[in-house]
Protein backbone atom coordinates (compact mmCIF):
# COMPACT_ATOMS: atom_id res chain seq x y z
CA UNK A 1 0.00 0.00 0.00
CA UNK A 2 1.22 3.53 -0.48
CA UNK A 3 3.11 5.78 1.74
CA UNK A 4 4.62 8.47 -0.96
CA UNK A 5 2.68 10.40 -3.66
CA UNK A 6 3.50 8.85 -7.12
CA UNK A 7 5.24 10.68 -9.70
CA UNK A 8 1.23 11.90 -11.12
CA UNK A 9 0.33 12.71 -8.14
CA UNK A 10 3.55 15.48 -7.24
CA UNK A 11 2.57 16.75 -11.20
CA UNK A 12 -0.37 17.70 -10.18
CA UNK A 13 0.64 19.23 -6.77
CA UNK A 14 3.58 20.77 -8.84
CA UNK A 15 0.81 22.42 -11.26
CA UNK A 16 -1.23 23.84 -8.71
CA UNK A 17 1.19 25.18 -6.57
CA UNK A 18 2.38 27.48 -9.77
CA UNK A 19 -0.92 28.46 -10.53
CA UNK A 20 -2.27 31.88 -9.26
CA UNK A 21 -5.14 30.80 -7.34
CA UNK A 22 -2.48 28.93 -5.24
CA UNK A 23 -4.32 29.30 -1.44
CA UNK A 24 -4.17 28.02 2.33
CA UNK A 25 -4.51 24.23 2.06
CA UNK A 26 -4.82 21.67 5.19
CA UNK A 27 -3.57 17.99 4.26
CA UNK A 28 -5.10 15.56 6.11
CA UNK A 29 -3.05 12.55 7.02
CA UNK A 30 -4.12 9.42 7.85
CA UNK A 31 -1.75 6.97 9.16
CA UNK A 32 -1.41 3.22 9.61
CA UNK A 33 1.98 3.09 12.08
CA UNK A 34 4.24 -0.39 11.23
CA UNK A 35 6.35 1.38 13.87
CA UNK A 36 4.84 4.72 15.29
CA UNK A 37 8.42 5.79 17.02
CA UNK A 38 10.34 5.36 14.07
CA UNK A 39 7.42 7.33 12.43
CA UNK A 40 7.78 10.03 15.78
CA UNK A 41 11.45 10.59 14.62
CA UNK A 42 10.19 12.03 10.96
CA UNK A 43 7.66 13.71 13.02
CA UNK A 44 10.31 15.80 14.89
CA UNK A 45 11.94 17.01 12.11
CA UNK A 46 8.89 16.94 10.26
CA UNK A 47 7.48 20.00 12.82
CA UNK A 48 10.49 22.11 12.70
CA UNK A 49 10.63 22.06 8.67
CA UNK A 50 6.77 23.04 8.89
CA UNK A 51 7.42 25.94 11.00
CA UNK A 52 10.09 27.02 8.73
CA UNK A 53 8.26 27.03 5.51
CA UNK A 54 5.04 28.79 7.45
CA UNK A 55 2.86 25.91 8.11
CA UNK A 56 0.81 24.62 11.21
CA UNK A 57 0.12 21.61 12.86
CA UNK A 58 -3.62 22.16 13.09
CA UNK A 59 -5.27 19.12 14.83
CA UNK A 60 -4.11 15.48 14.96
CA UNK A 61 -6.12 12.68 17.01
CA UNK A 62 -6.42 8.82 17.34
CA UNK A 63 -7.81 7.01 15.01
CA UNK A 64 -10.72 5.33 17.10
CA UNK A 65 -13.48 3.25 14.40
CA UNK A 66 -13.25 2.91 10.83
CA UNK A 67 -17.44 3.26 10.24
CA UNK A 68 -17.12 3.52 6.19
CA UNK A 69 -14.50 1.59 4.64
CA UNK A 70 -12.48 -1.96 4.79
CA UNK A 71 -9.72 -2.88 6.12
CA UNK A 72 -7.46 -0.42 3.41
CA UNK A 73 -8.97 2.12 5.39
CA UNK A 74 -8.27 1.81 8.84
CA UNK A 75 -5.68 4.28 10.17
CA UNK A 76 -4.25 4.90 13.70
CA UNK A 77 -3.62 8.79 13.48
CA UNK A 78 -5.45 11.18 11.69
CA UNK A 79 -3.14 14.79 11.12
CA UNK A 80 -4.73 18.12 9.87
CA UNK A 81 -1.47 20.35 8.72
CA UNK A 82 -2.11 23.84 7.42
CA UNK A 83 0.33 25.36 5.14
CA UNK A 84 -0.11 29.12 3.23
CA UNK A 85 -0.44 27.24 -0.12
CA UNK A 86 0.72 24.34 -2.20
CA UNK A 87 4.09 26.10 -2.98
CA UNK A 88 4.89 25.69 0.76
CA UNK A 89 3.91 22.42 1.07
CA UNK A 90 6.48 21.53 -1.68
CA UNK A 91 8.76 23.75 -0.12
CA UNK A 92 8.24 20.81 2.97
CA UNK A 93 8.33 17.67 0.94
CA UNK A 94 11.37 18.49 -0.63
CA UNK A 95 13.33 20.63 2.22
CA UNK A 96 17.07 18.47 2.94
CA UNK A 97 15.75 18.24 6.20
CA UNK A 98 13.00 16.12 5.33
CA UNK A 99 14.41 14.02 2.71
CA UNK A 100 16.88 13.40 5.21
CA UNK A 101 14.57 11.93 7.59
CA UNK A 102 12.47 9.96 4.93
CA UNK A 103 13.70 6.79 5.99
CA UNK A 104 12.12 6.94 9.54
CA UNK A 105 8.87 7.79 7.76
CA UNK A 106 9.08 5.02 5.82
CA UNK A 107 9.73 2.35 8.10
CA UNK A 108 7.14 4.16 10.38
CA UNK A 109 4.35 3.90 8.24
CA UNK A 110 2.29 0.42 6.77
CA UNK A 111 0.22 2.88 4.66
CA UNK A 112 -0.98 6.31 4.69
CA UNK A 113 -3.50 8.42 2.86
CA UNK A 114 -2.61 12.45 2.33
CA UNK A 115 -5.62 14.61 1.17
CA UNK A 116 -5.55 18.30 0.09
CA UNK A 117 -8.62 20.25 1.03
CA UNK A 118 -9.47 23.86 0.99
CA UNK A 119 -8.62 25.73 4.49
CA UNK A 120 -11.05 28.55 3.26
CA UNK A 121 -10.86 31.13 5.49
CA UNK A 122 -9.69 29.22 8.28
CA UNK A 123 -7.21 30.49 10.86
CA UNK A 124 -4.59 27.90 11.79
CA UNK A 125 -4.08 29.50 15.16
CA UNK A 126 -7.74 28.43 15.83
CA UNK A 127 -8.44 25.03 14.36
CA UNK A 128 -11.98 24.75 12.90
CA UNK A 129 -13.25 28.55 13.37
CA UNK A 130 -13.50 30.26 10.45
CA UNK A 131 -11.48 34.27 10.45
CA UNK A 132 -14.90 35.52 9.59
CA UNK A 133 -16.09 34.25 13.07
CA UNK A 134 -13.21 35.64 15.23
CA UNK A 135 -14.16 39.02 13.65
CA UNK A 136 -18.00 39.26 14.48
Amino acid sequence: MAVEPDSAQLAEVAVRARSADDGPVVMLNLNCYRDRDEYMRYAEVALQVLERVGGRLQWHSDAQLTVIGDRRDRYDEVIAVWYPNLAAFTTFITHPDIVAARDHRLAGLDHAALICCSAGETDPAQPGVLSSELHR
